[in-house]
């Protein structure tokens, strides 16, 4: 199967951490079905609180829309393949 390269299409993360994303999107897609949108957002959500701490939420499809408030630097938002990743780590309350 030809490989899909991932195309950024908006971000504040720095590039190190949006090529972690990708990877990991891509790892995802390796292990679960390009339907199963549901676990391959729960695949990157872990990898990102394992690797930097707690509180990042990941939104996995092919048509969604959203509205949300992220601490800065942590925010990246990709298509892959057939699908559109949004990553994110929510902002605390009380202080931006």
């Amino acid at each position: 199967m030809l490989e899909g390269k991932a195309v950024i299409e908006d971000t504040d993360m720095p590039l190190k951490m949006q090529i972690q994303a990708m990877a990991s999107a891509s790892e995802a897609l390796d292990l679960y079905d390009v339907l199963d949108c549901t676990s391959i957002a729960a695949h990157i959500k872990k990898e990102f609180d394992t690797k930097h701490g707690s509180g990042w939420q990941c939104v996995v499809g092919s048509s969604f829309g959203c509205f949300f408030t992220h601490s800065k630097g942590t925010f990246v938002y990709f298509t892959l393949e057939t699908l559109n990743f949004l990553i994110f780590k929510g902002a605390s309350s009380g202080h931006i």
